[in-house]
């Protein structure tokens, strides 16, 4: 069984090692089997590549890494800064994610 994780698709992250240290980006896609995560902007590693049908020219692309979920907080949508997540039972009786500094829930 894979672990559940406290950043989704869409989240704002802040880095909080590593050579991206304290740079804040958007989640891009969570890779739940090996619990990394692609961070826009984040990470840039130079890949090169043949020519194709999409890159005919081929050459060398700069793209995203995964980083690995342990070295990212979620950014508390109320203050701004990195936080960390828990998750409790709302109103409706629906599991949902809070922000443990501010105690607000995030979407």
């Amino acid at each position: 069984m894979q672990k559940k994780l406290n950043i989704k698709k869409g989240d704002t992250v802040v880095i909080t090692t590593g050579e991206s240290k304290n740079q804040k980006g958007k989640v891009l896609q969570v890779l739940r089997k090996t619990e990394r995560a692609i961070i826009e902007g984040v990470n840039m590693v130079k890949k090169h590549a043949r020519p194709s049908a999409k890159n005919p020219q081929g050459g060398i692309i700069e793209q995203e890494a995964p980083i690995h979920i342990s070295n990212l907080m979620l950014v508390d949508p109320s203050t701004g800064t990195p936080t960390r997540v828990g998750r409790r039972l709302n109103e409706e009786g629906k599991l949902v994610r809070y922000s443990k500094k501010s105690g607000e829930e995030i979407a």
